[in-house]
């Protein structure tokens, strides 16, 4: 079980590294996505520099890298292997090896692993952080605000409490990763999304 769980959690890592969201823009022929917008390699921003099918795309791979770790986990491990396995596959993205550990900010792959672990929660998380993004215009704060509502649908879910304290820990480093969104929400100044 410990060997099995390592190596799911080094796999979930790396697969959680591969950087999408550049390999999606590079291939249908649009710019290095850290080179302009907000410099993040998440679907909303190669939407923005290479367009809208480029970012629904990545935005597909990158939900898909957590998924497949967390599903495989869950169905052979315990729950804290599986929660600690996604937890891996979100990091990969956040901290990728490959890009000299600068990555996305992990929203997508996040809603991955929940998707792979409590699919009701995922969904219900994904819905908040859809709407809160259209009716805020904002979709930093629908992006932290639905990671953050994910402990509260992990529990109405009945999930383990492995996935509430897996959960718990990758809501804090969203908002870690959206901390220069923070301040220019604070100040009026964040980008509004179509």
């Amino acid at each position: 079980m410990i060997l099995a769980g390592l190596a799911l959690i080094i796999v979930g890592y790396l697969l959680g590294a591969v950087p999408f969201g550049l390999l999606v823009s590079r291939a249908m022929g649009g710019p290095d996505p850290r080179q302009g917008g907000s410099g993040n390699i998440g679907a909303t921003n190669v939407a923005r520099q290479a367009g809208k099918s480029a970012g629904v795309l990545t935005l597909l791979l990158d939900i898909g890298k957590g998924l497949g770790p967390a599903m495989l986990a869950d169905y052979w491990l315990t729950p804290w292997w599986a929660g600690a396995v996604g937890l891996a596959a979100f990091v990969g993205h956040c901290w990728p090896v490959y890009l000299s550990f600068r990555g996305g900010k992990g929203v997508a792959t996040f809603l991955g692993v929940l998707l792979g672990l409590a699919p009701m929660a995922g969904l219900a998380t994904g819905l908040v952080v859809i709407l809160l993004a259209i009716f805020s215009k904002h979709m930093s704060l629908g992006s932290m605000v639905g990671c953050g509502s994910s402990v509260g649908w992990l529990w109405v879910a009945e999930a383990p409490l492995a996935f509430m304290v897996m959960a718990t820990v990758m809501t804090l480093l969203v908002m870690y990763k959206h901390r220069e969104n923070i301040d220019r929400l604070r100040a009026g100044q964040e980008h509004v999304w179509r």
